[in-house]
């Protein structure tokens, strides 16, 4: 019995892989990922409200693992440092725009720790203020910018950049955070405030 030729459309119709159009990998802007910067955009603000944010669980291991890891053995090598002058009170100001052109200039937001010598961010006390446990869940999860107090100094993961903001006295949890952040900072760190102090805490930490 003759068979109808109807194969050759079935072969014709399975085109090879034709998932070319846009992965996902090609995010033109450098800020894809939902967090900080986006959702402060008028920055005095605090983010308005926002989703319930879904603490990932099992990226926990990765935070040890992972990322940090690659941190440690690029910051073997010393940092570059960058000293941004700026008064106490425009000290925080001058870390977000630091944090907006690393944003700009292509750094993933996973890559940037802020610490601050004085009062918190006020992305750090909106997101305290969901509790310590969701507040670190996100340090862990390290895909976003991170905001922590320099009294926190000793309990964060290195990361490729760190930005300080000098935004109080030059104290003792001043003077332990700088050196702290200079070890956790894989690639270049960066400091706003009184740069005669800076140097003197840096310095004399050598």
């Amino acid at each position: 019995m003759p068979l109808i030729p109807e194969e050759p459309q079935i072969h014709e119709s399975a085109q090879g892989p034709r998932v070319t159009p846009a992965t996902g990998r090609t995010a033109p802007t450098p800020r894809p990922v939902p967090g900080p910067r986006s959702a402060a955009m008028p920055r005095p603000g605090i983010p308005g409200p926002r989703p319930a944010r879904p603490a990932p669980p099992a990226q926990r291991p990765q935070s040890t693992s992972g990322q940090p890891r690659t941190a440690r053995s690029e910051h073997r090598s010393a940092p570059q440092i960058q000293v941004i002058p700026a008064p106490a009170d425009g000290a925080l100001d001058a870390a977000d725009e630091a944090v907006d052109l690393l944003l700009d200039s292509g750094r993933a937001p996973g890559d940037i720790l802020v610490l601050t010598t004085g009062e918190q961010h006020p992305w750090a006390v909106h997101e305290l203020s969901f509790g310590e446990a969701a507040y670190w869940a996100q340090h862990d999860a390290g895909d976003d910018v991170f905001f922590a107090g320099a009294e926190a100094a000793g309990r964060v993961e290195p990361r490729p950049v760190v930005v300080v903001a000098v935004n109080g006295d030059v104290d003792d949890v001043t003077t332990r955070a700088l050196p702290r952040a200079r070890e956790c900072a894989g690639a270049l760190l960066i400091v706003c405030g009184d740069p005669q102090r800076i140097d003197a805490v840096l310095g004399a930490s050598v």
